[in-house]
């Protein structure tokens, strides 16, 4: 009933950008925090970035100054804009968001499927 398609992943090189998109989709009464994870080969998944509703906003010790988080509320998307990239965030990136899908239930989490980003050296 509830997608979260994240978009954006790619390679690139040592000091580049990349922009990650997650638009949510399906029956969706409110979207409360929304978040990026990533996952990297033989690690646990770790919180890069999250922000809620009302704008409130925290970051990995190790993207601080580097990443951006930030979201539109009308139309249910979120993004990562991630400068300055090292070998070191080279993971799978996930989007989260807690939603509610009637004014009556509690939100759930939801995940998109990931998507890839590889930063070489």
């Amino acid at each position: 009933q509830v997608q979260l398609v994240e978009s954006g992943g790619g390679l690139v090189q040592a000091g580049g950008s990349l922009r990650l998109s997650c638009a949510a989709s399906g029956r969706i009464f409110s979207i409360n925090a929304m978040g990026w994870y990533r996952q990297a080969p033989g690690k646990q998944r770790e919180l890069v970035a999250r922000i809620t509703n009302g704008g409130s906003i925290n970051y990995a010790d190790s993207v601080k100054g580097r990443f951006t988080i930030s979201r539109d509320n009308d139309k249910n998307t979120m993004f990562l804009q991630m400068n300055l990239l090292k070998p070191d965030d080279t993971a799978d990136y996930y989007c989260n968001a807690s939603i509610r899908t009637r004014s009556w239930t509690a939100p759930s989490d939801y995940w998109g499927q990931g998507t890839q980003v590889t930063v070489s050296s």
